[in-house]
This record gives C-alpha cells, structure tokens and sequence, in this order.
C-alpha cells in the first residue's frame, strides 16, 4: 500500500506560459497542450475523428466513436462506450480496462499524469460532466466503480481508487495547496505543493457532495455521508459525516 507523504512539492508550469511559448508555432502548442503529441497525421485523424463523431447522438454516435477513438488512447479495453461531447487530453496516456463507460460532456485530461497517465480498470463508469483530471500526478480507478455526475477527481500528488467504490454526484476528491507565506507575492505565484496522494480502498461509499483532500486515505468500507469534508484518515468500516468529517459509527456495532 502506498503511504501519504506529508508534504510533496509540485512543479507546475503556468498554463499562461504554456500556451504562450514564443519558440513554437501556434498550432504546435496546440498539439503539445491537447496531445501531447506534435505527429501531423495523429494530429489531423484525432481532429477529423472528434469533429465528425465528437457530437454525434445516438447509437450511431456511440458505434462510430467504438471504432474511431481507441487508436489515439495508449489501450482500449473490449466494449468501451464513448459519451458525446467527450474532452480528451493526451490520450496516449489513457488506460481503459474492458466495458468502461463514459456518458456524455467528461474531461480526462491526462496532461500532467506522467508515464502512469489516468487507468480505469473493468467496468468503471464515469457519469456525466465529470472532470478526471491528471493535474500533476496519476489516477487509477478500479473496477466495477461508479462515479457520479459532475464530480471532480483533480490529482495533484496521485489519486488511487479502490475496486467497487461508489462516489455520487459533486464529489471533490484531490487538488492541490498553494503557498501563501508571502505577503508581496500573488498567491498563484508562490508555487503549490500536496500533501500526498488520496488512497482510497474498496467497497467505499461517498455521498454527494462529498470532499476529500490531498493526502487522505479512507480505508476499506467506509462510508462518507453527503456534504462532508475528510481531512483525516478514515479506519476501515467507519462511518463518517460533517465538515471536518467525524467517524460516527463503525459498521458492523450498528
């Protein structure tokens, strides 16, 4: 099991600087920020593919995105359904076990994930307009997994999720910490860093609304009930509620 670490700086490169590095041509930090990838011809087919298919609705939509988008991810499992309005960053570092599903308007952006990038493993679903978002670190999501609309999953020193965990909407799990030491210098500019990565374990349940801070980690079977912010660690089976989060109760001394 991967230990939290207390405190872990983040480099990040401003995405003001990103996006406007004189050296490159305009369409080159394009690719770079979108994939990754400056290949023309990878470019040219991961355009025409999301123009042509991106919006489609319908079964014919699912059916043409089935065969046109597993080529541009680094592996595609056996019957992967693609969600219309799909926003995709740096493919080539995306891992889908067998039957993920992806309903319409999700981000996975796998741009600061690394070498491990973003792995859902066999049947995870990722609900409407979620964010699974490899900010500076990886994600890994394991099977059987339902994560619900709009939640935000935001790594910034790793997030590894458990097999058959059920996280319901507006769920927040991740993020980083700014440095605010200084007084003369703008908050956004003093830098960030995490407090380590968020591990959860299988069998757990999030309610909506839920939070959960870098460096946390939320042993198996937990519940968390709706709104409630963890800041702390979790025992197995606890059941916690609140903003901090308390352990209430522990399953099985109902």
């Amino acid at each position: 099991m991967i230990e939290p670490i207390n405190k872990q700086s983040i480099s990040k490169i401003p995405l003001s600087e990103q996006l406007n590095k004189s050296e490159l041509s305009l369409l080159a930090r394009y690719q770079l920020k979108a994939l990754g990838d400056t290949n023309l011809f990878y470019f040219i087919g991961y355009e025409l593919s999301t123009l042509l298919f991106g919006d489609l609705p319908g079964s014919f939509g699912y059916l043409l995105r089935k065969i046109f988008y597993p080529p541009f991810f680094r592996s595609v499992g056996k019957g992967v359904i693609f969600g219309k309005g799909t926003a995709i960053r740096h493919p080539k570092r995306i891992t889908f076990g067998d039957r993920v599903a992806i309903d319409d308007y999700v981000l996975l952006d796998a741009s600061g994930a690394g070498e491990k990038g973003i792995v859902l493993e066999e049947d995870v679903i990722i609900s409407r307009n979620c964010v699974i978002q490899g900010k500076t670190g990886s994600v890994a999501i394991g099977k059987k997994t339902d994560i619900g609309c709009n939640t935000i999953i935001s790594s910034g020193g790793g997030i590894f999720i458990g097999n058959s965990v059920l996280i319901a909407g507006n769920c927040y799990l991740g993020g980083g910490r700014y440095i605010t030491d200084k007084l003369d210098v703008p908050m956004m500019e003093q830098g960030v860093y995490s407090k380590g990565p968020v591990i959860i374990e299988d069998d757990v349940w999030l309610g909506a609304g839920a939070t959960v801070l870098d460096g946390i980690h939320i042993g198996k079977g937990c519940i968390v009930g709706a709104g409630a912010l963890v800041t702390k660690d979790l025992p197995d089976y606890a059941i916690a509620i609140g903003v901090p989060a308390k352990v209430t109760k522990m399953r099985g001394n109902l």
